[in-house]
């Protein structure tokens, strides 16, 4: 049975359901082919770590995802 969690999304606070680590937030989120950048506790994931990078109780995670135009 898994718990929750709580991290701080963007400035608000979100209660996931257990541990998840990036990609699937990603997922979550419906972002799965935008271009993003994701911050956790200050410091940028890479992309290719995201299926690795498993969220913590208590995380700060900012995303930003460019958005193309001119």
């Amino acid at each position: 049975m898994s718990q929750s969690m709580h991290i701080t999304l963007n400035g608000e606070s979100r209660t996931l359901k257990g541990a998840i680590n990036l990609k699937q937030l990603v997922s979550e989120l419906g972002l799965d082919n935008k271009r993003l950048a994701i911050e956790v506790n200050q410091e940028i994931v890479p992309r290719s770590e995201y299926a690795k990078h498993l969220l913590q109780e208590a995380d700060q995670v900012e995303i930003v995802h460019a958005i193309g135009g001119g």
